[in-house]
């Protein structure tokens, strides 16, 4: 069953959303994205003439109720985007008569399911080297069922929107589909143009494919840039694992982040683009500082020779001509990670070159993924997010599906 199909008429509907948006330190929204990419889904419901029941989590509260996370918070905000009245449930687990009450058109938001150790299912208070783990864990799937069931008790209808946290069997991604027919539980419309942008990078290739990875580390991102091997054109890996493979090819990277360990696994990612023809691009130039700031002395230099005292903060002017070169001649591309510490703004150069050869790119024709938490703050900082074919919502989830694991949240609805 299609969102579009189905008719909430008189209908109850219960919707995962991802609304882990950031907060400053008054609870105030700073990206609103998640709320705006979840609205055809929740005004679908409501316009057909359903009642709604809002549920997400925020943050990592580990199962305790945490002031800090609550979705309290974001109430006022979610009512004006819906331009509807919202009551809140206090208690996620305790809403069944509020539930009970709700007149089509009403809208009921939950608090945050991560309040309650269930959500997850992972046991809290014992180390997986305990004895006693795997008998807690196989408690705690079974207070999972419960917990969903309780969920799925508010409504008639299961809706996920969340691509976010599609790629966790948490009991309101996954395990409360259970308690749903195939004729009632479907994905969200932002869930569907998630798995249509996947399958647009995965199995509607047009070329050339341009994958440009940037973040930290190359062990976070490692299983991602492995897969993508058997894909792409061209692999541009920048931000900080550029200084990774800078010193494993013999470079000196003064105080640049670098992973130590990880220098072997570098010059096996090198040989393996050689072995399979795919034009690896690393940065050959770096804008370094004297210290991690924003208003720190810089200086461009060799990413092989970086003064000690100084650290590689953003991708350097070569480097940059290097990577928008390769971007702009591509047909499919996907970005996931910045080129530098974009929220300094004076390390932006790099991410804004990638994020410029994209949108040249797109208006000549290339499908283009941005994806994963940095690369969309980057893209909405620099105002160019309606410029790009598709902006994801999700970071792991979209990584994971790029990896070409199946997301629990979409099989438990489409049973695979």
């Amino acid at each position: 069953m299609t969102i579009d199909q189905f008719n909430f008429n008189g209908k109850k509907a219960i919707v995962r959303v991802d609304f882990n948006v950031p907060l400053d330190e008054n609870g105030n929204i700073t990206d609103d994205t998640r709320i705006r990419g979840a609205l055809p889904t929740l005004k679908k419901i409501l316009n057909d003439g359903g009642a709604l029941i809002i549920m997400s989590h925020m943050g990592k509260p580990k199962g305790k109720v945490n002031a800090k996370f609550s979705l309290g918070q974001i109430k006022d905000a979610v009512s004006k985007a819906l331009d509807a009245p919202v009551e809140f449930a206090e208690d996620c687990a305790k809403a069944a008569e509020q539930a009970k009450e709700l007149k089509p058109g009403q809208v009921l938001l939950l608090e945050n399911l991560r309040f309650y150790p269930e959500e997850e299912g992972k046991p809290v208070g014992i180390d997986k080297e305990d004895p006693a783990y795997d008998a807690a864990k196989k408690e705690m799937k079974e207070r999972q069922k419960e917990f969903a069931k309780t969920l799925a008790s508010y409504a008639d209808v299961y809706v996920n929107d969340a691509f976010g946290t599609a790629h966790r069997r948490h009991a309101s991604t996954a395990v409360i589909a259970d308690y749903f027919d195939a004729d009632h539980k479907m994905l969200g419309y932002l869930m569907e143009k998630e798995v249509n942008a996947v399958d647009n990078i995965l199995k509607d290739i047009k070329r050339p494919f341009t994958a440009i990875m940037g973040g930290s580390k190359v062990s976070t991102k490692i299983g991602i840039i492995e897969n993508l091997m058997d894909k792409v054109d061209n692999l541009i890996l920048c931000g900080g694992m550029t200084y990774t493979f800078a010193k494993a090819m013999g470079g000196n990277v003064g105080d640049s982040l670098c992973e130590n360990d990880k220098l072997q696994l570098a010059l096996d990612i090198i040989e393996k683009a050689k072995a399979k023809g795919v034009n690896l691009v690393l940065g050959v130039d770096c804008v370094a500082g004297d210290a991690f700031s924003n208003d720190c002395n810089t200086r461009v230099c060799s990413v092989m020779d970086i003064p000690e005292g100084w650290e590689g903060l953003d991708a350097g002017p070569e480097t940059r001509k290097i990577f928008a070169d390769a971007i702009r001649g591509s047909k499919t591309i996907l970005w996931n990670g910045p080129a530098g510490v974009f929220e300094f703004d004076n390390f932006t150069a790099g991410s804004r070159a990638i994020a410029d050869a994209i949108v040249e790119a797109t208006k000549n024709g290339a499908f283009s993924l941005v994806g994963g938490g940095d690369s969309v703050a980057c893209i909405n900082k620099f105002g160019l997010a309606d410029q790009v074919s598709y902006v994801s919502t999700g970071g792991g989830a979209l990584l994971e599906a790029i990896e070409g694991k199946v997301l629990p949240g979409i099989a438990a609805i489409k049973g695979e």
